[in-house]
């Protein structure tokens, strides 16, 4: 019974090599990463930075879209409050960060 147990046994010489598996792991978990970075990450930053930046560039008479839908053109700006015409004598508050897009910039 006992001569089964120790042929199952792994051999001595492979016990000793445990330690560099765990460094051979390395390589493809800094692949991993970087494939992350330039699919996800990165893509992603651009656009919060490019938003961001539509938003500050604002100015009155821009046709906008807000993240709910809404048409209209900005007709004042305050620090952080834009007022909105949607139509004739239509006007209404939204906060500067819900706007989505900017009608002009998108089409080019």
């Amino acid at each position: 019974m006992l001569d089964l147990a120790f042929a199952m046994a792994p051999p001595p010489e492979a016990a000793g090599q445990g330690g560099g598996s765990l460094l051979s792991l390395l390589p493809p978990m800094i692949m991993m990463f970087a494939i992350f970075y330039f699919i996800l990450i990165r893509p992603q930053q651009k656009k919060q930075k490019d938003a961001r930046k539509m938003l500050e560039d604002l100015k009155e008479g821009d046709n906008v879209v807000t993240l709910s839908g809404i048409h209209g053109t900005v007709k004042k700006l305050k620090d952080d409050i834009v007022v909105l015409q949607i139509d004739n004598n239509v006007r209404i508050k939204i906060n500067r960060s819900s706007i989505g897009m900017n009608r002009e910039s998108s089409k080019n």
